[in-house]
């Protein structure tokens, strides 16, 4: 696209709504990968507030069994195998856990993106074969701004974990001599301790890194100036074209409103600047409309046109200033109510007298 063309310093200008809709189309959003690392990490702490007691029976009933049965496994000639019947009872208990977490972890990266995918991600891209390309990649800024702030990351949970176990270690270290069911008690509460510091330390990272990943996100999209003005013609059309087509409805509504004055029944002039050509039809309206107005030339012709068409022009500028501010097909206000009223009602009188002696000839 033109814009990501446009050199770094061209782009001053903000990412348009329709630059910013097309850009998640294409599947690029502000995406953090301490999102899903966060919710994860809450999922887990979450199951083992509500589950612990219930995890923590499963496994160590799991492991009682494998030691009560140690003499079954032939440790002589094969030792692994109750090391693997131990792995193997720790992931019956956690299973369900990490599956929990997988998919806890996926949802939150799918809201990230408001459940846009990008099909086009898992086509093959040949470019990323090339050893040239992946070194680039490798030491580019980008990879090593990623690296320093995973280290930064791993030293504060690392320093966080720390702070929470080496207040536990002294307590730990007659743990050899605790009867199951405390060793699985204490287990689980410094499990749940060093969890929760975790995660705290966890929602700051995450929302710091949110604020950095929108940032760049929003940067990387930004605009030049001639790329909104390209957007602009886009949207909303060659400008000359919009002129034009603004000029041919001011022609047209100038035509419906000539052809409006021949039926009106009084125009209020002001009595050059202004014209209004008024309607009133006790059968069909409450109140007086306008149906024509018009200023200096426009009104110059809504006056010769009702002259030719015999339409009563009636001078009143205060009252022709103000019905000019009436839009076209609307009903008068209120307060120009009486005003009009006697205006129509002289119109009516007049016509009833040209009536009358027009029959008396």
């Amino acid at each position: 696209m033109a814009e990501e063309n446009a050199a770094p310093e061209d782009r001053s200008e903000a990412a348009t709504p329709r630059r910013l809709q097309q850009a998640r189309e294409q599947g690029r959003v502000a995406l953090s990968r301490e999102v899903p690392a966060l919710v994860a990490l809450a999922t887990i702490a979450l199951v083992l507030l509500l589950f612990a007691p219930l995890v923590a029976r499963d496994l160590f009933g799991r492991l009682a069994a494998i030691l009560g049965g140690i003499g079954s496994f032939e440790v002589a000639g094969h030792p692994s195998r109750v090391f693997h019947a131990a792995i193997a009872a720790w992931m019956w208990s956690a299973l369900p856990i990490l599956a929990l977490m997988g998919a806890a972890g996926i949802g939150a990266t799918l809201l990230q993106t408001g459940f846009v995918l990008n099909p086009t991600a898992l086509l093959p891209d040949l470019t990323r074969l090339s050893p040239i390309a992946g070194l680039g990649r490798l030491f580019s800024f980008a990879s090593l701004q990623r690296a320093g702030k995973d280290i930064v990351k791993l030293a504060a949970l690392g320093f966080a974990c720390w702070q929470v176990l080496s207040t536990a270690l002294p307590t730990l270290g007659s743990a050899p001599y605790w009867d199951p069911a405390t060793l699985a008690a204490r287990l689980t509460e410094e499990v749940l301790r060093v969890l929760l510091t975790l995660l705290a330390v966890q929602v700051a990272i995450t929302g710091f890194d949110i604020f950095l990943v929108r940032s760049r996100h929003l940067r990387d999209l930004r605009m030049s100036r001639d790329d909104v003005r390209r957007e602009m013609k886009e949207t909303d059309g060659d400008p000359q074209v919009k002129n034009r087509i603004r000029l041919l409805r001011r022609q047209r509504a100038r035509k419906r409103m000539i052809a409006a004055v021949k039926q009106a029944t009084v125009v209020v002039t002001n009595p050059t600047h202004y014209a209004v050509a008024l309607r009133y039809d006790r059968a069909k309206n409450t109140a007086p409309m306008v149906v024509a107005k018009g200023m200096d030339e426009m009104a110059a012709r809504i006056r010769a046109v009702a002259k030719e068409h015999n339409v009563p022009l009636i001078a009143n500028p205060p009252l022709a200033r103000a019905l000019h501010q009436v839009s076209l097909d609307a009903e008068i206000p209120a307060e120009h109510y009486q005003a009009v009223a006697e205006l129509i009602a002289y119109v009516w009188r007049l016509q009833g007298r040209l009536g009358a002696a027009a029959r008396r000839t």
